[in-house]
């Protein structure tokens, strides 16, 4: 039963998960912490973080960690892996039959362009789901991690340094302060 509900779980997440994995951390934090409390909050956390450093989308990279958190084995990672996968596999092969009849089409631009504000919406659920007690002290008052946080922005975005770059840095701080 455990591995259907897996399964099912994992594959609706890679189904409504539009805007790849970073969209899909709020689907994949109800469904595992809430909806069926195979994780904790802070276990969601971690599993986050540890999704985020290994290579790979974060999107499998978390559902292969929360299959062997819910399972207790490699086989619960791997139902969970090819769960999420699968519909976008399937869509794909769908898509890439039928996108040059559609193309030109009015509909399906104005479809594409629907969804463009949903995605933004979903990363932005993401970020605010991790912007919890665990990362930010009690009552988000941990004013090093926002500084930390703060920094980390603002040389992305206006001073291009590479993320890969700022994780690193962001995470030998961590290692000297806390």
């Amino acid at each position: 039963m455990l591995y259907w509900q897996l399964f099912y779980t994992f594959f609706k997440i890679g189904l409504f998960g539009f805007g790849g994995g970073a969209a899909m951390l709020p689907l994949i934090q109800f469904e595992l912490v809430e909806h069926y409390a195979w994780i904790t909050s802070t276990e969601f956390t971690n599993m986050v973080a540890v999704s985020q450093m290994t290579p790979g989308p974060i999107g499998i990279n978390c559902a292969t960690y929360a299959g062997y958190l819910a399972s207790g084995n490699v086989f619960g990672s791997l139902i969970a892996t090819v769960a999420v996968v699968l519909p976008s596999f399937i869509i794909m092969l769908l898509v890439a039959h039928f996108f040059s009849k559609f193309k030109t089409n009015k509909y399906v631009d104005s479809a594409m362009q629907g969804l463009r504000p949903v995605v933004i919406g979903l990363i932005a659920a993401a970020a605010l789901l991790l912007m919890n007690e665990e990362n930010f002290g009690k009552n988000c008052a941990d004013y090093i991690s926002w500084i930390i946080f703060a920094v980390a922005f603002v040389a992305t975005k206006w001073f291009k340094i590479h993320p890969i770059l700022m994780i690193v840095v962001a995470a030998i701080i961590g290692l000297f302060i806390y």
